[in-house]
């Protein structure tokens, strides 16, 4: 299927080429609003799956963002929706093929912290991977990536740097430090809260990990950014549902938008 997936990319955007992919989290898509001379393309144009979540619409957006030729997902594929761990692995080969050598991820993450409130930006410096699951399971290919890939330096530093720097340049607040991912789809109990906490994970959250395992063993190089929609059950006096981690996450999209369109005029 990857050979397929590559071979309707080219057709669906022709002489077009990008180099950096964005993941759009739930209630972020409306950064690829901001994508000019944009060609947008369905997922099923690609072979890719259906995607069954309120916030994602299941489209490639290509085109020109800050100065650099970009491609977009609005909707991303969640393990708890059933999906295999093995096809982000398989999707993110395409890209990688099609001439991807950049991912900026982004996602709606819950803070464990209380000084990391709704509405805040926390770059991801690393993660805690506590699904019990791995794209790479499987037979492996050493003519793609190593059969044991290093993720000490999973998040790449000079791109954390040019991000960090472009927040300090435009006053952008930005957090920094781990995320920790579950399956989902329930939000987390008091007692995973503290253990996860306990653990030393900042903010915790059901994505993001598995694309960027996927591309670092591709080779990509990856920077990623949380878009904090709520505090931890330990910390919020109110209940937490989806339509709030939507509703947040279009508050703190503004912030994140400013961001990512001035890390892309660098």
């Amino acid at each position: 299927m990857i050979e397929t997936y590559v071979e309707n990319l080219k057709k669906a955007f022709g002489d077009f080429q990008p180099e950096i992919l964005i993941i759009l989290g739930s209630g972020l898509g409306s950064i690829a609003q901001k994508v000019e001379n944009k060609i947008i393309v369905p997922y099923n144009q690609i072979g890719f799956p259906k995607i069954n979540i309120v916030g994602h619409r299941a489209e490639l957006i290509a085109g020109t963002l800050g100065k650099k030729k970009v491609l977009c997902m609005s909707g991303r594929y969640h393990l708890y929706e059933g999906h295999p761990a093995t096809f982000v692995k398989d999707m993110m080969s395409a890209y990688q093929k099609y001439g991807i050598k950049e991912v900026i991820a982004t996602n709606a993450a819950g803070s464990l912290r209380k000084d990391m409130a709704a509405g805040a930006i926390m770059m991801i410096t690393d993660h805690i991977n506590f699904s019990g699951q791995n794209p790479l399971i499987g037979v492996n290919n050493d003519k793609e990536g190593p059969r044991f890939p290093d993720m000490s330096q999973a998040y790449d530093k000079a791109l954390q740097q040019k991000m960090r720097q472009t927040a300090k340049e435009n006053n952008i607040m930005l957090f920094e430090g781990t995320y920790f991912f579950v399956v989902g789809p329930n939000f987390e109990t008091k007692a995973e809260i503290k253990a996860f906490r306990t653990l030393g994970a900042d903010a915790v959250g059901m994505s993001t990990v598995p694309e960027v395992i996927s591309a670092v063993y591709f080779g990509l190089k990856v920077v990623a950014l949380s878009v904090i929609t709520n505090q931890s059950a330990d910390i919020q006096k109110t209940g937490l549902s989806h339509e709030e981690t939507l509703f947040e996450a279009k508050q703190g999209a503004v912030d994140l938008q400013g961001l990512i369109l001035k890390y892309l005029e660098k």
